[in-house]
């Protein structure tokens, strides 16, 4: 499946204008918005009606580019190394096991990120996007992408397109077309919190 090219151009348009944007992710469908713009980043808090408190995401397209945001363990390291270059960009629930899933991890000492993405302690969770359409819009933006899902906080996650709330859809800049029909099922990333000690913690497998 190919996107359009004029479907990436206009999400790149509103993304560099500071404005928001449901998209399709490596896993479930986001909202999301330049990881580096502090008024995006409360925007998307505000539409989710969630708590600034609470940390987002971000996607990266490649692992080259993390040291310039957080600090990178080596046990963060040998996480990346091991996950597969071949993971899918959705997950087939009946026919993958978790191994197939995408990986998130929290890594310590976040920086240049809005303020208001970073978790208290400093931290921030990063995802190395394989997905077509969301590793573009980082390369061709050059920031890291805030990915949270696409839904008010507390409400059932939209695991497709049509799932997503008239709420989500309207406050939005831009809707992406891309995979809207795309009715493969999908599940949220593995999240591990690796410490700048080595240390981890699997928050969700």
């Amino acid at each position: 499946m190919r996107y359009e090219k004029e479907d990436l151009e206009e999400a790149l348009r509103v993304l560099r204008k500071g404005g928001v944007i449901v998209y399709p992710t490596d896993t479930v469908w986001g909202i999301g918005c330049d990881a580096t713009n502090e008024e995006a980043v409360a925007r998307i808090y505000a539409l989710k009606q969630r708590e600034d408190s609470k940390s987002m995401l971000v996607l990266l397209d490649s692992p080259a580019k993390l040291d310039y945001y957080v600090d990178v363990p080596e046990t963060a390291e040998m996480l990346l190394n091991v996950q597969r270059d071949d993971v899918p960009c959705t997950k087939d629930l009946e026919d993958s096991g978790d191994d197939a899933k995408p990986l998130t991890i929290i890594y310590p000492n976040a920086r240049h990120l809005a303020p208001n993405l970073v978790a208290g302690d400093g931290s921030i969770g990063i995802r190395i996007t394989a997905e077509p359409f969301s590793k573009a819009l980082c390369q061709q933006l050059k920031h890291p992408i805030v990915s949270t899902s696409a839904n008010i906080s507390g409400h059932p996650t939209a695991r497709f397109f049509h799932e997503i709330e008239d709420a989500i859809l309207n406050g939005a800049d831009y809707v992406c077309r891309f995979r809207r029909d795309d009715g493969t099922p999908a599940a949220p990333s593995s999240i591990i919190k690796v410490n700048k000690d080595g240390t981890f913690h699997i928050i969700r497998q």
